[in-house]
């Protein structure tokens, strides 16, 4: 609503400045207030609990991913071998497209710049992958005929490009069987993401960076209740470079 706000009020503000109407209507109407997100990030011993619960899942390359690299869905999907370079002396993968969902119809969407981002993956998140590609190379060979090769690291069961919903029902089943509130969504393992990182002391613009924020201040005004926690670290660090 608040983007429909401002759309109309520039619009009639050109018309108006234009001569072509009276005055900007708009203008005069109090802009309705964003929605805060709602955040469920889950706590270290909480992350635990889940990715004993997925170990050995299909899935649990992805959910490593989300949670330690802070990839939404859509570019989790949108993922192709070709993308992942595991090999190398400093292990990556490349964002480059995401996978986008409309009335049922699925496809990949590329980013504005056209331009993909590099991000260094962490050591269990290699080796998840590692054991995701071997398991997902067995199961091309055992389903045959039926596999149709995309390229893709997260596909369906017969190497389609796997739908949202039924990657969001999956995971509400992993979240009952790890104990966890049900209220849990997968974007909150993004937002899991970036709290570990916070609380960690990693710098706010690594963060920022690492989820693709136009501006820090996004970063900042979301993880804000983050923040506080840091206060003891910098007061104690700079206790330690005065002496």
């Amino acid at each position: 609503m608040l983007h429909i706000h401002r759309t109309l009020s520039k619009v009639l503000k050109q018309a108006a400045d234009e001569g072509l109407i009276p005055r900007n209507a708009a203008g005069s109407v109090k802009p309705p207030q964003p929605r805060r997100e709602e955040m469920q990030p889950l706590s270290r011993d909480q992350v635990r609990t889940f990715l004993d619960t997925v170990r050995g899942d299909r899935m649990e390359a992805l959910y490593i991913l989300a949670v330690t690299a802070g990839l939404r869905q859509g570019k989790l999907l949108a993922l192709k071998w070709e993308d992942v370079d595991l090999e190398g002396t400093n292990p990556t993968l490349e964002v480059r497209c995401s996978l986008s969902e409309t009335r049922g119809r699925r496809s990949f969407v590329t980013p504005k710049s056209g331009r993909g981002r590099h991000l260094r993956l962490s050591r269990r998140a290699v080796s998840a992958l590692r054991a995701h590609r071997k398991r997902q190379l067995e199961e091309r060979v055992r389903k045959a005929r039926l596999w149709e090769d995309h390229g893709l690291v997260f596909p369906s069961e017969v190497g389609t490009s796997m739908s949202g919903r039924n990657l969001y029902r999956a995971f509400k089943i992993r979240v009952k069987r790890a104990s966890l509130p049900q209220t849990l969504r997968f974007h909150d393992l993004r937002h899991t993401c970036a709290t570990l990182l916070l609380r960690q002391g990693v710098n706010p613009k690594f963060v920022q960076e690492l989820l693709s924020h136009a501006d820090i201040s996004l970063t900042l005004n979301t993880y804000s209740h983050v923040l506080p926690d840091m206060g003891d670290a910098a007061a104690g660090g700079m206790d330690a470079a005065l002496g």
